[in-house]
């Protein structure tokens, strides 16, 4: 949106392009397919100047499941934009779960696809990486709904409660995007990013932080690992039987329950010169049923 907003035009691949409206709505011109589609691909990219790759699973049943769509799917779009007469410059979205790729099957898919990258890019298509945390904000459907759950007073931890994190406002991932496709400095390099926090937040941090803003005590309810255990291991069952791609599985569970998410920006800060400007309280009174 931001692109569009700046006159810049904007080409997005879609599996249904009914069900993007508000890329049609701010004047992206809309693409049939997905990253199995190599002729979809091709005209995707065909005379860009830069590809911004923020596709992705977030959830499944195997590990299959997400090797499919953010491996094999992403080195479908690297080997097409390697095979362009000028490759266009890549941001590739990655994620902080890939510093730790044996917790999860959506880390080590996602790790897996940075290797594929590195190993497909050679010398003739221009990369950058990014590894966000948590990324919250309007329209987000995987972080709200938590937020949201301790603005009505109750805080559940699939964790301890001292666990880190760090955290990103969209406007502020937006942001670094611009920055990195404007700078050679990033060529080349894999960056994490955050929201200045040094240290991070502790689910603690977080729920007073979300307390402030409504005005009311945020309780912490840490919840019994056999359990959560119990519901990943049903969910899986039941996703496998049914064929359906659940969030909540025993991968997720490990990646949940790591004590540290912590990133900083010193790499990008100075490869780039960007920095982010929403802190947690801030980002988090733009959010609906929390600010």
């Amino acid at each position: 949106m931001t692109l569009r907003h700046r006159g810049h035009p904007v080409r997005a691949l879609a599996r249904r392009p009914g069900s993007a409206g508000e890329l049609a709505a701010a004047g992206c011109e809309l693409l049939r397919g997905d990253l199995n589609d190599r002729d979809a691909l091709q005209d995707l990219v065909r005379d860009c100047d830069y590809v911004v790759h923020l596709a992705g699973a977030v959830r499944g049943a195997s590990y299959r499941a997400f090797h499919r769509v953010n491996v094999e799917g992403s080195r479908n779009l690297f080997l097409v934009l390697a095979g362009q007469p000028a490759p266009p410059r890549l941001l590739f979205y990655s994620s902080l779960a890939a510093r730790e790729p044996r917790l999860s099957w959506y880390g080590r898919s996602k790790k897996a696809a940075e290797d594929a990258l590195r190993e497909t890019a050679v010398a003739t298509l221009p990369w950058t990486i990014l590894r966000p945390p948590a990324v919250y904000g309007p329209g987000d459907r995987e972080l709200l709904p938590l937020l949201r759950t301790m603005a009505r007073g109750v805080a559940p931890l699939p964790g301890a409660a001292s666990s880190r994190v760090s955290l990103l406002h969209v406007d502020d991932a937006v942001s670094a995007t611009l920055a990195c496709l404007g700078a050679d400095g990033a060529l080349g390099g894999t960056f994490p990013l955050d929201d200045g926090r040094e240290g991070g937040y502790s689910w603690r941090d977080i729920a007073e932080t979300v307390g402030g803003l409504r005005a009311r005590r945020v309780r912490l309810l840490s919840l019994p690992r056999p359990l959560l255990n119990l519901v990943a291991g049903a969910n899986l069952l039941s996703a496998r039987l049914l064929g359906s791609a659940p969030m909540l599985t025993p991968s997720k569970l490990r990646e949940l329950r790591h004590p540290d998410w912590v990133a900083d920006n010193a790499a990008i800060k100075a490869a780039t010169g960007w920095q982010p400007t929403i802190g947690l309280s801030a980002g988090l009174a733009t959010l609906p049923g929390i600010g």
